[in-house]
């Protein structure tokens, strides 16, 4: 696992995640402006209960504030896939 994985687990952990997938997906833009300087491209899937009983972009906005200083280096792109547990 890379040092960039682990740190953006660390920092979701803070979401208390029941499931957490992170997917590097730097490799699938090569050449992309924004990974020239070395800023990965990230998928990240999790679930917590912390989503239930809010919308989609609350859900997304909370895994936003936990890795806001990481964006845009070393995280250029971040695709969220958020999951309530209810």
């Amino acid at each position: 696992m890379s040092d960039r994985i682990k740190l953006i687990e660390e920092r979701l952990s803070a979401l208390s995640p029941l499931k957490l997938e992170i997917i590097d997906d730097s490799h699938l833009h090569a050449g992309h402006a924004g990974s020239k300087n070395g800023a990965g491209h990230y998928t990240v899937i999790i679930q917590s209960a912390l989503f239930n009983g809010l919308n989609r972009v609350a859900q997304q906005r909370l895994v936003y504030d936990v890795l806001n200083d990481l964006i845009p280096f070393p995280i250029h792109a971040l695709a969220i896939q958020t999951q309530t547990t209810i």
